[in-house]
């Protein structure tokens, strides 16, 4: 729950974004009441199994739960918990009830309200023992303006804020794990993606580029829809090996991918460069490494994974989908030309040397305008 005058704008947001996300399942009612959501049918026909499914995918929710709706009245609430939750009580040993009485003309207190339908649940399943600290399940009973709603612990949703109440970013998307799971964490804090991949063909093959709209296609489940950009980076690898020192390969290719990320983050309204560098992992990402790629840039860089190990990136991998994909064996940009002996802890006036032979602008622009734009929905 937010509290401030900004809340509604929060509530506009996530409120847009369940509509979307359900809208391929029927046609449901989705309003907001008391810091709830809610996601109604209107159609026999809806598909609450995949609207329910959607609905855990959808950043700014914390908990999603599937309730049933009764008439405000003791005896209506303790019927549809007895019948609509009877496999769940048979299952488990213990319980407790949860009430929340936010119509206030209901007779009963919360308290008392608990008490009426534990008792009656007890009743009619003994052998489940009431455990207020520790129960293997707890009974919810909301009491709302339109009617009162019934239904067990709630499962997690994705939690963050909704997509783009913070904004929008540019985020380099390769083939890797690395790259996917930052685009995801930084999509939780709110912001709307602009994914911009580096594409080597023929060093890289039209198979690395689809894996790589694969990872974005899996991404859209939970940041909705995107435009992937794909930059030919051809011409100016082939001008970095010509010209620039081997040991500097790496770090003047990254330079250009921050270059250009920066050039769409102007043509889309982007206020940041998201990318996958998690610090130490290789010998581009030291901190003077960093320092020197990130030189060329003017906005924000933000590194959700700077601080994960490879065993936690995919983990979070794993939970969203992309790893499977992320590990298939095509090669990306960043594998071609890589130095035999790379510069660990590059300075940047060396490298800024390095480069001063090559067309810098002239490079940027070539590729800026024969990038392709793919637009991706959920």
């Amino acid at each position: 729950m937010l509290k401030g005058l900004n809340r509604r704008n929060f509530e506009d947001r996530l409120l847009r974004d369940v509509r979307r996300r359900v809208s391929t399942f029927g046609t449901f009612s989705v309003y907001a009441k008391q810091s709830t959501v809610y996601v109604e049918p209107q159609e026999a026909s809806c598909d609450m199994d995949g609207a329910y499914d959607a609905m855990k995918t959808v950043f700014g929710v914390v908990g999603v739960n599937r309730a049933k709706a009764c008439a405000k009245d003791v005896d209506a609430i303790t019927e549809a918990a007895r019948i609509y939750l009877e496999n769940t009580l048979l299952a488990a040993r213990s319980f407790k009830v949860e009430s929340k009485r936010a119509d206030k003309t209901f007779p009963l207190n919360s308290i008392q309200l608990s008490q009426e339908v534990g008792g009656a649940l007890h009743d009619a399943f003994p052998h489940l023992a009431v455990d207020v600290h520790h129960p293997e399940i707890t009974v919810h009973v909301e009491v709302r303006e339109a009617a009162a709603y019934v239904h067990a612990d709630p499962e997690p949703g994705a939690g963050g804020l909704p997509l783009g109440i913070s904004g929008r970013a540019v985020t380099l998307l390769s083939g890797g794990i690395d790259s996917p799971v930052s685009s995801y964490m930084i999509a939780k804090r709110g912001i709307e993606l602009i994914p911009v991949h580096f594409f080597s063909y023929p060093y890289t093959s039209p198979e690395a580029k689809e894996k790589v709209l694969e990872l974005a296609r899996i991404l859209t489940r939970y940041c909705g829809r995107m435009t992937v950009h794909v930059v030919p980076f051809t011409e100016i690898q082939e001008e970095i090996r010509k010209q620039c020192p081997e040991e500097y390969f790496t770090l003047i290719m990254r330079r250009f991918m921050m270059r250009i990320a920066a050039a769409i983050a102007e043509q889309t309204g982007s206020k940041a460069v998201v990318t996958g560098e998690s610090l130490g992992q290789v010998a581009s990402q030291t901190m003077e490494a960093l320092r020197v790629t990130e030189a060329v840039c003017d906005l924000p860089v933000l590194r959700p994974v700077i601080g994960m190990d490879k065993e936690e990136i995919i983990r979070v991998a794993r939970k969203i989908g992309t790893f499977e994909t992320s590990i298939l064996p095509y090669e990306d940009c960043c594998t071609v030309f890589t130095p035999r002996h790379p510069r660990t802890r590059p300075r940047l006036p060396d490298v800024e040397r390095a480069e001063a032979k090559l067309d810098v602008e002239t490079l940027v622009q070539a590729a800026l305008g024969k990038t392709e734009r793919i637009a991706l929905d959920s």
